[in-house]
């Protein structure tokens, strides 16, 4: 092939290897290994010295060599269940695990796994075989799922689970305190003057699910607020189950005059339906939801929720896997915060 202006061969750039990246920085082979792989025997000088060769080659070390080299993966496993429900956390997941494992120079494989798997012990013992993980990440509903946390201990690989039911002592759990988030914000409404609260729950299978319905009911129960049934209806985390549960809720002979749902995708969803009864959110209708995913704030109006620090969460358990994959620290529980917005206000006198 010919370049076009001059007729002569094109130059290809060839990749730099890690021999260009020892004589550059005038170190041995080994060394230029120890920096990659962050091994602390390098001096501060060598070590700035090889980094600067390698970002004015643009070196990118073979993942395959490296592992091999420091007898370890560099490749992180998060695993999902598949369908995912609530599909937007998990994403947001996803996206603040791979921007931590960029950091700190690993590679991220998302699998999907049916949490209704006969055989989730062989095709787990598959998956790290082949991939020879360096530690799996697991979101809900699979961070509760006996058989798939057995399996990953008997390959002897670290796990990180967000969000489980109980922490155990030989894995490390990230989570915030679903109960007391759920309190906060239905106490918050009762603080607003709301007595008719409605309630869209999650997937009982998921513990996170059953914490936030555990902590609306007791911040009722202490406001002498009785616990209605048909004020307490199901979701699967996503809009359409949204606009379904909020559809049930509005039509009820004494309407709730806020309506707090489990997670922001269904909240947007009772937001939706609301539009069908000329209800005006928040003087008719007050509507809160749960994670602060980023439409919350884009949506009109903006939604008041709960902010679930997914960023810090993820940093927390690569950095764990990472540096303490093989001495598991037990509970990471992080701060959830309140955050209010233009989609609650007092209830109208009329509504009471």
């Amino acid at each position: 092939m010919s370049d076009p202006a001059n007729g002569s061969p094109p130059e290809f750039q060839k990749a730099a290897t890690i021999y260009d990246v020892a004589e550059r920085a005038s170190v041995s082979i080994k060394t230029v290994s120890k920096v990659v792989n962050n091994l602390p025997e390098v001096s501060r000088a060598t070590r700035l010295r090889v980094l600067t060769a390698i970002e004015e080659l643009s070196y990118r070390p073979n993942q395959l060599a490296r592992g091999l080299a420091s007898q370890r993966s560099f490749m992180i496993g998060l695993f999902c269940d598949a369908p995912a429900a609530g599909s937007g956390y998990i994403a947001r997941i996803q996206m603040a695990i791979l921007t931590m494992c960029q950091k700190e120079g690993y590679h991220l494989i998302v699998e999907c796994i049916h949490a209704t798997n006969q055989n989730i012990a062989q095709q787990v013992h598959a998956l790290v075989a082949q991939s020879k993980l360096a530690g799996v990440v697991l979101t809900p509903p699979l961070s509760d799922l006996p058989a798939l946390v057995e399996a990953l201990k008997a390959t002897n690989t670290p796990i990180v689970r967000f969000s489980p039911e109980t922490s155990q002592t030989d894995v490390i759990d990230v989570d915030i305190d679903n109960c007391q988030a759920a309190y906060d914000i239905t106490k918050y409404l009762i603080g607003l003057g709301h007595q008719r609260i409605g309630f869209i729950r999650g997937p009982l299978d998921h513990a996170d699910a059953r914490a936030r319905l555990e902590g609306y009911k007791k911040a009722l129960e202490e406001a002498g607020i009785a616990s209605r049934d048909d004020y307490c209806q199901p979701g699967n985390y996503t809009y359409k189950s949204g606009m379904q549960a909020g559809e049930k809720l509005l039509t009820l002979k004494d309407r709730p005059t806020a309506i707090f749902a489990s997670n922001d995708d269904m909240a947007s969803g009772v937001m939706a339906s609301s539009l069908r009864y000329n209800l005006r959110i928040p003087q008719d209708l007050s509507v809160a939801g749960f994670d602060d995913a980023i439409f919350a704030y884009a949506m009109y109006p903006r939604l008041t929720t709960c902010r679930q620090p997914i960023g810090e969460m993820a940093e927390a358990a690569v950095s764990t896997l990472i540096h303490h994959g093989d001495k598991p620290v037990g509970l990471l529980r992080l701060p959830h915060k309140i955050i209010v917005r233009g989609s609650t206000a007092r209830p109208s006198p009329a509504a009471t």
